[in-house]
């Protein structure tokens, strides 16, 4: 989406406020070595001038050491901006990446959703790095580049005015290059930077996925779409280049223009005898020293425009709207759990998930959910942890002495939750347990462990320590599901959900796992949500969802 221009402006002020160190030392750090620059051509005339006699006032020895020491300082001046910006810059980096990655996991769930991870994973990566490099680095890029310029000009204009005002009459010129441009370029940037987004979410989405890639034998398919998505960015990159070309192209006819009329004034005014050799080296050194800074002012067009275009992605993700914030409120077990006349839907003119729906969770029961694919079983359990917010009716949480809390994000603590398939993280399987209580005893995890028939892990030669990689690979999916599960038990959560938890396991394992959670875990609600029936015999009441919203039956 393109934003007005002040919007970004404001932004990207508001980034500035949180980088003042580094834009300042960077600011004074060319600046100095702008004066610098200037001080070595100043050295290097007087040099050339006490040399061929037409300066007694001074010795070559003494010039020799000025500009020995101007060297020197200069060289100690680069090395410290070097290093400061390597040190601050990554600095600066992580933590913006910090900020938007904490907003981006307390965002509305359905909100974040609507997001491609690849999308979102170019933006922390790219756009951000962009959006740094242009205010600490680039902003006191172009400082530095119009002190030089100007420092130059007046130099000059001391020495020569005709020369100097001939010199910058390229000004002019370069602006209205500039302003022909910049509207195609932005239009092209943005649309560059989409097509990457797209090209990493294709990398990102057909890696996670290689297994049904593989079964599917659809390696080729994206392979063919990496290379047609690859394609694509080729022809906008080419299509950019050709603008940006165009206006370098004209820019350094202008240069080129520029620096033949002084060395063609210089050697004249030289055969003349209207000025030194000194004055002459001085000239040409100065036309590079005001060329320069115009030639980098034309690269900051596409570096303005590349800001610009991550500044308006970057403002989407803080556009993505917030969960309401208030800190983890743990309540008294058992607890309860009830829905008053709910009413949901996903989008405005979709059918109803649920309308005026209603059912109680008793405190410390267990209870099993059913019903055929697509009848809200998904949407009940994001109901319930509060990743959706139903646009009608009440869910609240019910503590022992009767106390009600409506559900809101500070209560989904009192939860804890078993995802159908494979969702363990890369680490060991230690680590992956602490998720649920980093505090949690080396006897709190193994009740865990072999309350969800998990013992094996005790078996392996590294125990606890053992490495899973990515969504639990060296694990079979049966032990992953069963170390899930171990996970949500260490949980503080006075109700647990299973989604499809068992779904991996053979029968008599699945026996033996369940009876393990209803018998340990008696002062917990429980509910599952499942199609296999083995888990029927343990509920105290059964909610069977029918077609869309149409009812609900419980039996106990």
């Amino acid at each position: 989406m393109t934003r007005p221009t002040p919007h970004i402006l404001r932004y990207l002020f508001n980034l500035f406020g949180g980088h003042k160190l580094q834009v300042t030392l960077n600011t004074l750090l060319g600046v100095t070595l702008v004066f610098l620059d200037l001080a070595f051509v100043w050295g290097t005339k007087l040099v050339i001038d006490i040399a061929t006699h037409h300066n007694q006032q001074t010795s070559l020895t003494h010039a020799f050491i000025l500009i020995a020491l101007i060297m020197i300082l200069r060289i100690t001046l680069g090395l410290s901006s070097r290093w400061i910006r390597a040190t601050l810059g990554v600095d600066a980096q992580n933590d913006m990446q910090q900020q938007l990655f904490a907003r981006l996991m307390r965002s509305e769930w359905i909100a974040l959703k609507t997001y491609h991870s690849g999308h979102l994973t170019n933006r922390m990566e790219r756009d951000v790095r962009d959006v740094v490099n242009f205010i600490t680095e680039d902003i006191p890029n172009l400082v530095t580049t119009l002190v030089q310029f100007i420092g130059a000009f007046l130099f000059l204009f001391f020495m020569d005015s005709t020369l100097a005002l001939i010199i910058v009459c390229v000004v002019p010129f370069f602006l209205i290059c500039s302003k022909l441009y910049v509207k195609k370029m932005r239009k092209l940037t943005h649309q560059s930077r989409e097509e990457e987004s797209r090209i990493q979410a294709i990398i990102q989405e057909t890696l996670q996925h290689s297994l049904v890639v593989k079964t599917l034998q659809r390696a080729d398919f994206f392979i063919n779409s990496l290379k047609s998505q690859q394609d694509q960015l080729h022809a906008t990159i080419l299509q950019r280049t050709r603008y940006s070309t165009l206006s370098a192209g004209l820019l350094s006819l202008g240069f080129g223009a520029g620096y033949f009329i002084t060395f063609t004034w210089g050697t004249y005014s030289l055969s003349r005898g209207l000025i030194t050799y000194g004055a002459m080296l001085a000239f040409i050194q100065l036309v590079g020293q005001i060329q320069s800074p115009i030639r980098t002012l034309s690269k900051f067009i596409p570096i303005f425009i590349t800001a610009f275009t991550a500044s308006e992605r970057l403002m989407d993700i803080e556009d993505i709207p917030q969960e309401e914030f208030a800190e983890p409120k743990q309540l008294k077990r058992p607890l309860g759990l009830q829905l008053t006349k709910v009413n949901y839907q996903y989008e405005q003119k979709s059918h109803l998930i649920f309308k005026d729906f209603s059912f109680t969770f008793q405190a410390g029961s267990t209870t099993v959910i059913t019903g055929e694919t697509g009848a809200g079983k998904t949407t009940l359990i994001r109901l319930l942890l509060s990743l959706l917010t139903p646009q009608k009716g009440t869910i609240s949480l019910i503590e022992k002495d009767g106390t009600t809390y409506a559900m809101r994000p500070h209560l989904r603590c009192n939860f804890s939750y078993v995802p159908q398939g494979n969702t363990l993280f890369s680490g060991t399987i230690k680590s992956n347990l602490l998720q649920a209580k980093p505090s949690a005893s080396k006897e709190e995890l193994r009740k865990a462990l072999h309350t969800a028939s998990a013992d094996f892990v005790f078996d392996l030669p590294l125990g606890l320590d053992t490495p899973c990689s990515e969504s639990g690979g060296g694990l079979s999916e049966g032990q992953a599901q069963r170390i899930a599960i171990a996970r949500a038990l260490l949980s503080d959560g006075g109700i647990i959900i299973f989604d499809e938890a068992t779904s991996s396991l053979d029968s008599e394992t699945e026996e033996t796992v369940l009876q393990r959670i209803v018998q340990s875990y008696s002062d917990s609600t429980l509910i599952f949500i499942t199609h296999r029936p083995k888990v029927l015999k343990y509920a105290d009441q059964v909610l069977h969802l029918e077609g869309k919203a149409l009812h609900a039956t419980s039996k106990h």
